[in-house]
């Protein structure tokens, strides 16, 4: 969700310049930085960034150069000017010796010269066209880190394809050993090695063992998270959810492991889940 973009365009008023910013974020948090005389137009270009993005901390910042002609400078800001000469006659009636304001340094003042104000309603269509042209070079750098990410993604999940693939083929070789163990344990028992209770005892262990649905479900969101992915748009949200899910079956395979080389499939599926869940925080 990272991008940048920024525009600019003459007005018969002045030059008026768009700067958007886009980092990772998992809500939507938007940032402005508007001149006072743009202040108005705040809550307009809100929506209109809600309205089309969904995701991401950007930041807005517009800036506006009027055209400033002899005439807008003719006008004084008579308050202030009263407040400073106030202030002066204060300064100089402590202190004699002090050197008094000259013209030069009133008309510096901050604020002292007022130029025509320009209304922000005649700005308004200007600055929602640049924005919008800006959003536009926003959403294709975003669209071509998104079609980076996306073959990131892909790989991480045809690797968890490949581990997953590995379980089942385990379990049978597994109960074989367990049937093996229970014989071993009942003749050192000098008990009867009877076919009935040997049986009892591997369907107990086969239920405590069996991954089947887990892994079957395990399939199901890969899928689901490729389908996702080639399909487009705002998906991240919907990808953090089937990243919860998966974890969810992998924490489960591993937890009902007896085997250290299905310990070892359900941790890296893990580590591979955690990679992809970051990586998914940067989606829109």
């Amino acid at each position: 969700m990272t991008g940048y973009a920024v525009v600019a365009r003459e007005l018969p008023q002045g030059s008026l310049n768009l700067e958007l910013r886009s980092v990772n974020n998992r809500y939507l948090d938007i940032q402005f930085r508007l001149p006072d005389e743009l202040r108005l137009l705040e809550v307009t270009m809100r929506e209109f960034l809600t309205a089309r993005l969904s995701r991401g901390k950007i930041e807005c910042r517009v800036s506006f150069s009027g055209i400033t002609s002899t005439e807008d400078l003719q006008h004084i800001n008579a308050d202030l000017l009263q407040k400073l000469l106030e202030l002066n006659r204060t300064v100089r009636a402590a202190l004699p010796d002090a050197h008094g304001l000259e013209v030069a340094d009133i008309l510096r003042w901050p604020g002292m010269l007022r130029a025509n104000s320009m209304p922000a309603e005649s700005l308004r269509e200007p600055c929602l066209e640049l924005l919008g042209a800006a959003l536009h070079e926003l959403a294709a750098a975003r669209a071509r880190e998104g079609e980076k990410l996306k073959v990131i993604l892909l790989e991480r999940l045809s690797r968890m394809r490949s581990l997953a693939a590995e379980v089942a083929p385990r379990i049978p070789a597994l109960l074989v050993a367990f049937q093996e163990k229970v014989k071993a344990r009942l003749r050192d028992a000098m008990i009867n090695c009877d076919d009935e209770r040997i049986r009892q005892e591997l369907t107990l262990f086969a239920s405590k063992i069996d991954v089947d649905e887990e892994l079957s479900r395990l399939q199901a969101h890969f899928e689901e998270v490729e389908r996702v992915l080639r399909k487009g748009g705002a998906i991240g949200k919907r990808l953090d959810f089937l990243m919860q899910e998966l974890n969810r079956e992998a924490n489960t395979v591993g937890s009902k492991s007896v085997d250290a080389e299905v310990s070892k499939i359900a941790i890296e599926l893990k580590v591979l889940i955690e990679q992809m869940r970051e990586q998914v925080q940067n989606i829109e």
